[in-house]
């Protein structure tokens, strides 16, 4: 079934799941949410399909940038030592 809009070929129905299941989970929806806005019985297949890793735990991203001597406001390395 063709749909009433000009498309190319490739753009299918499926091809947005991944944005709606990225887009509600930045919004706060939980896994289980998702799935079952997607149709999927288990969980894990829409956490592994269709949801990224985010970084959860901020003191260990500054810890390894403590660690790096990185500075991620301006995006590079600051001096180390004195």
């Amino acid at each position: 079934m063709r749909a009433d809009i000009d498309s190319p070929e490739w753009v299918k129905s499926h091809s947005f799941r991944k944005t709606l299941a990225t887009l509600l989970d930045d919004v706060g929806h939980s896994a289980r949410q998702i799935a079952d806005q997607l149709g999927h019985s288990r969980v894990s297949m829409t956490q592994d399909t269709y949801l990224g890793r985010k970084i959860r735990n901020t003191k260990a991203v500054e810890a390894m940038n403590k660690v790096l001597g990185t500075d991620p406001e301006r995006g590079s390395e600051t001096q180390r030592g004195g």
